[in-house]
């Protein structure tokens, strides 16, 4: 997002982070209404661009929005949505990413408020590592002859009982209604936005044996050091990975394995 829009969301979530500070405002119920609201206005193009109108006065957007919304949405939601339509935004999709940003953090802050994001964060990254893995699984999930309802079954019988309530509504979210995102996408995005409810960084950490607690201790506070934030390791064991690791934070890689090591003196001999 650009300009307004990124002001607009700015603004948007700091109205979110109030309404959840509160302990009388259920944040996973606020996350189901927000992307209920989102499903609405990515199917009503029209209502969309009302809404985004920037001719149009902010306070009669907020009006329209708040009696289109009625009694389907609690208190807290219809505030979040009415507040963003006063906004400006600098195209009319943008309200609708913003709002499907915002389901998503309200979900996470549900995850912090039960102790349960730092899970969370693990079982997303982990869900993403059986999907690359698995291409049956994969391209059930994302088939676009399988209706919604049957992956959101599928859904339910992988994670289930076996992963957090919150990381279960993410997924599902992203697999029933994916809005032209692929899911590796999709999953990576709501990784950072996990990442962000604690302040910290993600770094994808490949080893060839797992790491013990002090190896992960150390890498943490050196890649902490390094970039001046909190990091959330995410691990995986990959055999291949001779003689050390390889860290990943956003697009910069930090290469310290022996196997891409010798790689890289290969190219330089044959060039």
């Amino acid at each position: 997002m650009n300009g307004a829009s990124r002001e607009a969301l700015a603004a948007a979530r700091e109205r979110l982070d109030s309404l959840t500070d509160s302990t009388s405002v259920d944040a996973a119920v606020l996350a189901d209404e927000l992307a209920a609201v989102t499903t609405l206005l990515d199917r009503e193009v029209s209502l969309r661009r009302v809404l985004t109108d920037p001719a149009q006065a902010g306070e009669a957007k907020a009006d329209l929005a708040r009696r289109l919304l009625g009694s389907q949405v609690g208190g807290p939601t219809a505030d979040v949505v009415s507040g963003m339509v006063r906004s400006r935004w600098s195209q009319s999709r943008d309200l609708v990413d913003a709002l499907e940003q915002l389901a998503a953090v309200a979900d996470l802050t549900a995850a912090q408020k039960s102790g349960a994001l730092d899970d969370v964060e693990d079982e997303l990254f982990r869900f993403g590592r059986i999907v690359s893995s698995n291409t049956e699984l994969r391209a059930a999930l994302t088939s676009r002859s399988a209706t919604a309802s049957a992956k959101g079954e599928l859904l339910r019988s992988l994670l289930g009982g076996r992963a957090d309530a919150a990381t279960e509504r993410l997924v599902t979210r992203l697999v029933t209604v994916p809005r032209g995102r692929s899911l590796e996408s999709g999953l990576e995005s709501l990784s950072k936005l996990a990442a962000e409810r604690r302040d910290r960084m993600v770094a994808v950490v490949t080893s060839a044996v797992p790491l013990s607690d002090r190896q992960k201790q150390r890498l943490g506070d050196s890649l902490a050091k390094l970039y001046g934030r909190r990091m959330h390791l995410n691990l995986d064991v990959a055999p291949e990975v001779v003689g050390g690791i390889r860290v990943q934070v956003g697009d910069e890689v930090i290469n310290g394995s022996l196997a891409d090591r010798l790689e890289d003196a290969s190219r330089r001999l044959a060039s």
